[in-house]
């Protein structure tokens, strides 16, 4: 794993344990008026109920999308030994299902920047994201978080790159009954227990880090009744 793509992970290891783990979806709201056309309406039907296929992807995004998000997002959250990254988590599996239902405003905005990424990518190195070196796939994802990839109108390159980064620590650190954090992957990651049933006076008088295990998240909880 390059030098970049270690801070950059670290980075977002970082933020999230500021924003207090990330404690679940619609964190992107106040971006509304970057992230949408004007006189667009994408929203998905009010009957419409998030499906997937249980491999990640089926609720919203095709296959071909999913690939894309995918790699997209592992190059954001690379994996390492001992360290989850975006797929061990499911990072896919919460994007697709956020965007089936509490995001699904921002459907037509993925559509048309991956539609985008993928121009930009044949164009500058002759073939699509997914299919590009680790190196070469990072070095679309810094011209994106840059502006500097050519063909982007609306979402922006910055736009579009600041929307899956934001999605992507979601995915790694909301609670998994939104589709991520597969296996408490990202909390376990900056040591970040999960509720508890309880917390005994030692435990809470005790200066060390908290790391009783079973973590238990609303996901756990929803199985349980």
């Amino acid at each position: 794993m390059s030098k970049r793509r270690a801070s950059r992970r670290e980075f977002l290891a970082r933020a999230a344990v500021g924003a207090g783990a990330v404690a679940g979806a619609g964190l992107v709201a106040e971006a509304a008026p970057e992230n949408q056309e004007p006189q667009t309406n994408t929203s998905a039907p009010a009957s419409a109920e998030p499906r997937s296929d249980g491999q990640g992807h089926g609720a919203f995004l095709n296959h071909d999308d999913a690939a894309t998000i995918a790699a997209f997002t592992e190059r954001l959250m690379p994996s390492a030994p001992g360290k989850p990254g975006a797929r061990e988590a499911g990072v896919l599996n919460y994007i697709d299902l956020a965007l089936a239902g509490a995001y699904a405003e921002l459907q037509d905005f993925y559509r048309r920047g991956l539609a985008q990424l993928d121009r930009y990518c044949r164009h500058a190195y002759g073939e699509p994201f997914v299919r590009l070196s680790p190196a070469r796939q990072d070095e679309v994802i810094a011209a994106l978080e840059a502006g500097k990839a050519d063909g982007f109108a609306w979402p922006t390159a910055q736009a579009f790159f600041n929307t899956v980064r934001t999605h992507t620590m979601e995915g790694m650190f909301a609670d998994p009954i939104y589709g991520g954090n597969k296996d408490f992957a990202g909390w376990r990651l900056v040591g970040f227990p999960g509720a508890q049933a309880i917390f005994t006076p030692a435990d809470m008088q005790s200066t060390r880090a908290f790391t009783r295990a079973p973590m238990i998240g609303l996901q756990a909880q929803a199985k349980g009744r």
